[in-house]
């Protein structure tokens, strides 16, 4: 999506990619991005749960505020579930690290986070 989302972006029309798979999108480098780290396809959150697809897509949404120059990511700060993370041996693999969370992007750059109003 990345790539579609380049080619939209040279017509004049902002675009914002959402992902849950770091490694492709930090390869991609879509203009902009917002990483939430759920299980594969499910960027915008839970089935049957409107009240925090809402807000995750809002945060994205800001994203749009924060973003000063191409390819910068966004690290939303929602945990799928806090008590089982067995879903990313599934998704990624045995020993799979997030590749690039909370380190530079490339010089004079860093990743992005959003912290919910009231929090640090």
């Amino acid at each position: 999506m990345g790539l579609i989302a380049r080619e939209v972006e040279r017509a004049g029309i902002p675009t914002l990619s959402m992902s849950s798979a770091w490694d492709i999108t930090f390869a991609v480098r879509p203009p902009r991005a917002v990483f939430v780290n759920f299980p594969l396809n499910h960027q915008t959150g839970k089935a049957n749960d409107p009240k925090l697809q809402r807000r995750i897509l809002l945060d994205a949404f800001r994203a749009f505020e924060l973003f000063w120059a191409p390819g910068m990511q966004l690290s939303l700060p929602y945990v799928w579930d806090p008590l089982d993370m067995s879903w990313e041996e599934k998704d990624f693999g045995p020993g799979f690290e997030l590749y690039g969370v909370g380190e530079a992007m490339q010089e004079g750059f860093r990743e992005q986070r959003l912290s919910r109003a009231g929090s640090p």
